[in-house]
């Protein structure tokens, strides 16, 4: 037995080797090409079809591109850098035509001294929407309020904003970032005033009549509140009553009355001076904030057990998926004010928001609608075992997670909507896309600049799509305690 133990000990070793790097082939980039480029004969054909397409696209346009022009002052003078530089026959883009007109391609015909007004809209935009998108993510939180904060009051001073505006945009910024962090409720309730100070920062025109659409809101909740313990349903209906009275008999007077003792009064501008980017954010901001909701009332509605109201919902989400965009906003451009008393001035961005609210509503009604069939039925049982009522079930158990499945499909209805955007230049609106592009090209001095224009507003569409996508990305990492 010992002979048998002392022959094992001379193999025990008393000291651990250092651990050896694993082979070329299995770490690395060689290790990334092999399970993603290479790992088969049908992956490695791909990817030389794919070297090949990409050769031929850097052959085609990577002359064109690395024979760009910044500085020119017409399509002629670029034609005669490209051939001075690069010899005849030379071709290359004309990029100038992006440096002269960027403020089209942005502001449409917005007047140049008031850029600073949808500059600061936009800018309180994020600081409206951070406490809701970035309610628990406080670093996130903090980053956005900081860039927006920052970037809007560098644009506007770019811009040529005076120095009253720009003290005033930054005590603004700086006092409401603050409400965000110390206040984050008080914060919730400034984000429901935005849609009515953006308005007013777009349209200009007197405050007031953004203060008195607030307010008959207000009345139409007060109103709610007092009659829904008794009368349900009705007591809503009365609230919606009451809005309306507001908004038709005692909003116009009260607001003029108010405007001749207290003037908040910025100067006018009217919808057929928006365009560019302006016009498609605005249009696009307000289609997603309004569609949700719709969109989420839509839903319960077709999955509702009153044969009415299921029917209704049906045959309106039907109808408008049944029907292209385009002819909604034919109908609203020209066949809407046929229905609408003499002389109603009914705006025709607004007619097109509301328009492009009921496309989407009818698209995001069907994502959600998914979501809530993929909860299990256990769900809905448990809520019922609690004693919740029906709208306590679906806003405290069902739709958060209904919400969290449909996260991809709402984003996508949400990117499919703001680029649909270009599609108001087929009624008038002088659209980034098209529109301008247009424009700017019936001008002589640019005729023929035909891909340009094309490629910076597309990187402009892309890098707003992209940030939407990645926040939905975020927003899914956030949610996703189930594994955690």
């Amino acid at each position: 037995m010992s002979e048998t133990r002392t022959q094992a000990a001379v193999y025990v070793r008393e000291t651990m080797l250092p651990p050896a790097p694993p082979p070329v082939t299995q770490r690395g980039a060689i290790k990334w090409l092999r399970e993603n480029l290479f790992s088969g004969p049908l992956n490695i054909l791909l990817t030389l079809l794919g070297l090949g397409v990409l050769w031929l696209l850097i052959g085609t346009f990577g002359p064109w591109l690395a024979h760009s022009v910044w500085n020119a002052d017409s399509m002629a003078d670029c034609r005669r850098i490209v051939a001075e530089t690069w010899g005849q026959g030379a071709h290359g883009a004309c990029f100038a035509v992006v440096k002269h007109r960027w403020n089209q391609f942005l502001f449409g015909f917005y007047p140049p001294v008031l850029y600073w007004r949808p500059v600061l809209a936009f800018g309180l935009l994020f600081l409206a929407l951070a406490p809701v998108l970035f309610s628990d993510g406080t670093r996130a939180r903090r980053v956005v309020l900081a860039l927006a904060t920052v970037l809007t009051f560098a644009v506007a001073q770019v811009l040529g904003a005076g120095s009253g505006v720009l003290s005033a945009m930054a005590a603004l910024m700086l006092a409401w970032a603050a409400l965000i962090e110390m206040r984050p409720r008080w914060s919730l309730l400034a984000s429901l005033f935005y849609p009515f100070l953006g308005v007013w920062l777009l349209w200009g025109g007197s405050l007031w009549s953004e203060i008195m659409a607030l307010a008959g809101f207000g009345a139409g909740f007060l109103v709610w509140r007092l009659s829904a313990a008794r009368l349900g349903l009705l007591g809503f209906a009365l609230g919606v009553v009451a809005a309306a009275a507001w908004w038709l008999l005692l909003s116009g007077p009260l607001a003029a009355a108010l405007a001749g003792v207290l003037p908040l009064r910025l100067r006018p501008v009217p919808s057929d001076l928006f365009g560019g980017f302006v016009l498609s954010i605005t249009i696009g901001v307000a289609g997603i904030a309004l569609s949700l909701p719709a969109g989420v009332l839509l839903a319960l509605a077709r999955r509702s057990d009153l044969p009415v109201i299921k029917i209704l919902a049906v045959m309106f989400i039907e109808f408008i998926r049944g029907v292209p965009l385009i002819t909604l906003l034919f109908v609203a451009s020209l066949l809407l004010n046929y229905f609408l008393p003499p002389g109603t001035n009914f705006d025709i961005i607004l007619r097109v928001i509301i328009m492009v609210t009921l496309f989407a509503s009818a698209y995001m009604a069907e994502v959600i609608r998914g979501g809530l069939a993929a909860l299990p039925r256990g769900q809905y049982e448990a809520a019922d075992a609690l004693g919740l009522d029906y709208w306590k079930a679906q806003r405290l158990i069902v739709l958060p997670q209904a919400l969290k499945i449909s996260i991809p499909g709402i984003v996508s209805t949400f990117i499919g909507l703001f680029k649909d955007t270009t599609l108001v230049v087929f009624v008038g609106l002088f659209d980034p896309l098209k529109g301008m592009t247009d424009t700017i090209r019936a001008n002589f001095e640019w005729k023929g600049a035909y891909w340009e224009p094309y490629i910076f507003v597309g990187a402009i569409f892309f890098i707003l799509c992209f940030g939407m996508s990645r926040y939905s990305m975020y927003l899914e990492r956030r949610l996703k305690r189930d594994n955690r």
